[in-house]
């Protein structure tokens, strides 16, 4: 029997998308929900596929084969270290810019789970371009995950029953 309910989580390899991983495993263990991990890529991004060699470009499918291979391998390594292997997990490439295809999902979502920043843009900045527009634009809620603290569910959950100050 499916959850009832799906976490969408936008990955794109940082490790601020890992922690938002994290956040969403320990919630969808905790709420029987499924996860459904999306990165975004083009061409520019996409890891090369085993098929390219010096003049032969693959076609576009292995492109994006290589991406949620590159995906599943990052969420499996996630997945190990929170021991979230109870929880149903499935990975997609979605080819174009990253806050598209979170926004696009969003609608068959309950939750999108996001790092404040991700891999490109202006480091000094509190929230990145994709973060940032999956707050204004997403169809669902949006938990937005800053660090390591905010990450933790754990302590969350003992704040709920009272055992922290």
């Amino acid at each position: 029997m499916a959850a009832a309910r799906t976490v969408l989580v936008g990955h794109d390899g940082s490790p601020t998308a890992d922690l938002a991983l994290a956040w969403a495993l320990d919630y969808a263990g905790r709420f029987d929900a499924d996860v459904r991990v999306i990165r975004g890529w083009v061409m520019s991004t996409a890891p090369r596929p085993a098929s390219m060699t010096g003049g032969y470009v693959p076609p576009i499918e292995e492109f994006e084969a290589a991406v949620v291979a590159e995906l599943e391998a990052d969420g499996a390594r996630v997945v190990a270290e929170r021991g979230a292997a109870d929880v149903d997990v499935s990975y997609e490439g979605f080819r174009g810019a990253a806050a598209n295809g979170l926004v696009e999902a969003s609608p068959d979502a309950d939750l999108l789970v996001v790092g404040a920043r991700g891999l490109g843009g202006f480091r000094g900045l509190a929230l990145g371009s994709v973060s940032d527009q999956c707050v204004r634009h997403a169809a669902c809620p949006v938990v937005v995950i800053r660090d390591e603290h905010s990450a933790d569910i754990e302590r969350s959950r003992r704040l709920d029953r009272g055992l922290e100050g």
